[in-house]
């Protein structure tokens, strides 16, 4: 039976349950269950296991010799020549854990939402204090879709987001970008700056809309154009801002009073 062969492999190569699943790019408790009787491996997995035992799949689940021989192979009829498939999944979870949490989890493939969760989790959809996937959440995200404290992606939603569209409870910049502070092309926020800016306080940008506009297109309470070359003060800027909002922290005085 297949169970008891690939028992009888693993023991004679002299490697545990979890080497061989670190090896497939299983869990250890898949493999458990594979020399159990309790499930079967898909092809990819199959395929993967003949090879790094140099046995044919015939070998594995019919029995007979364990050798690769040359009358596998139809010559007559390359047509007929069967090649492994392209392996479309990837699973590896470290055995190291924190928080109850494996420190890797990786499980990656072409088609479905292949789930990864762990400290460090990187996956069709991925969640972890650190996550890389095409749908990402944790502290640090990365992906198509972000959601975190730190959001890097096409779409990002954080404290602090980066991305085609941005959205930040604090800081947000990206193509379309809204936060309490907006930099994009698009940007709309308590501070804003960008191609076109609205802002409740200060924006800035080629055309700019707040309570203090400053950039080519401006309008507002206090307006400083550019329009035509014309040069704008930056003591005049600052002292407009400080003057209106007196508690504006510094950095963005001096970002604002740059333009």
């Amino acid at each position: 039976m297949f169970e008891e062969r690939l028992y009888q492999l693993r023991r004679e190569r002299g490697i545990s349950q979890e080497e061989l699943a670190n090896i497939i790019g299983v869990s250890r408790q898949a493999v458990q269950k594979w020399e159990s009787g309790a499930s079967q491996p898909n092809m990819d997995n199959l395929v993967a296991i003949s090879e790094y035992f140099g046995v044919t799949l015939d070998y594995l689940l019919k029995g007979g010799e364990p050798g690769w021989d040359a009358s596998d192979i139809p010559f007559e009829d390359t047509s007929q020549v069967v090649c492994a498939p392209y392996r479309t999944h990837y699973e590896y979870k470290s055995s190291t854990t924190l928080f109850g949490l494996p420190l890797v989890h990786i499980n990656v493939g072409r088609f479905g939402l292949y789930r990864a969760r762990g400290v460090i989790a990187v996956g069709n959809v991925a969640t972890g204090l650190v996550s890389i996937g095409l749908i990402s959440a944790g502290l640090l995200s990365f992906g198509c879709l972000s959601l975190g404290l730190l959001a890097m992606g096409a779409a990002a939603l954080g404290l602090a987001a980066l991305g085609g569209i941005a959205l930040g409870a604090g800081i947000a910049a990206g193509g379309l970008a809204v936060g309490w502070l907006a930099i994009g092309g698009l940007a709309k926020g308590v501070y804003a700056a960008g191609g076109l800016a609205f802002a409740e306080k200060v924006a800035a940008g080629g055309a700019a809309f707040g309570h203090i506009a400053i950039g080519d297109a401006v309008e507002g309470v206090v307006t400083f154009s550019n329009h035509g070359g014309a040069e704008i003060s930056s003591s005049a800027v600052r002292s407009a801002i400080l003057q209106a909002f007196p508690t504006i922290p510094r950095w963005l005085l001096t970002l604002f009073s740059s333009f």
